[in-house]
């Protein structure tokens, strides 16, 4: 579905993003991976996606330095030649009711999961134009849609992320680039995995279908956008939820 093509997956070492890149790797997809430091785990990874027949590389970016954002994209399109699928992951929280977020919460979130969503799109679009085809994939979440208490600045981030993605779809839609966006629900992964099993059973019964999603319910969903069977979907937000938010 994916021979021969390259992925970059931002946060592609770990949790949703980790699920993302074997999935497309699965697919034939060759994959760049951004994370923010090189940690055994990342390691291997690119070990493991290697085992899988495709180019693996890892590469280490704070994806809210725009200078970091540029130099990594260089090396991506040096090493790879082009890119022809973007996976903006990688985010953060900093959960807190309002009047006990600090600037620093705020600005942290704010900086990683929107402006670094911003800062890595604009360095490859320039090379989408040129080829005139691409799929960006931006992760937001259900509660960039519905919000949610203790959670202003995430919601925010993630509220700015869709419409980032729609902005995208009309302004580049005439190149052949499509942008559209995934926003999971509760998804089992380690920050999930913090929360106590009461909370847990609490969140179950906000979910019609009764459980925490799965990493690769997000990753299937991904793949099927990144692939050509979603050629004429674009600008859409498509949530993996379970039917939490209807």
């Amino acid at each position: 579905m994916l021979n021969g093509k390259t992925a970059v997956v931002t946060g592609g070492s770990r949790g949703i993003g980790r699920a993302i890149s074997f999935k497309l790797a699965g697919s034939g997809a060759n994959i760049a991976v951004v994370a923010t430091r090189e940690t055994k785990e990342a390691k291997e990874t690119i070990e493991k996606l290697k085992e899988l027949g495709v180019d693996a590389k890892l590469y280490i970016c704070d994806i809210k330095n725009t200078d970091e954002v540029a130099s990594a994209c260089e090396e991506i399109l040096a090493d790879f030649g082009q890119v022809d699928v973007l996976v903006n992951n990688a985010g953060i929280t900093r959960d807190n009711i309002l009047p006990s977020l600090s600037t620093m919460d705020i600005d942290d979130v704010i900086d990683v999961n929107l402006k670094g969503t911003m800062y890595v799109t604009k360095a490859f679009i320039r090379q989408f134009v040129r080829k005139r085809s691409g799929s960006i994939i931006n992760i937001s979440s259900v509660v960039g849609l519905m919000g949610n208490k203790g959670q202003t600045n995430y919601s925010a981030s993630k509220a700015g992320i869709i419409g980032f993605t729609k902005s995208v779809a009309r302004e580049y839609g005439k190149k052949n680039i499509r942008c559209n966006a995934v926003a999971p629900g509760y998804i089992a992964t380690d920050m999930t995995g913090a929360l106590s099993d009461e909370q847990r059973d609490m969140i179950r019964t906000q979910i019609p279908l009764g459980t925490l999603g799965d990493p690769d319910n997000v990753a299937d969903l991904v793949l099927f956008l990144a692939s050509d069977a979603s050629s004429y979907i674009t600008g859409e937000v498509i949530k993996v939820d379970g039917g939490m938010y209807v």
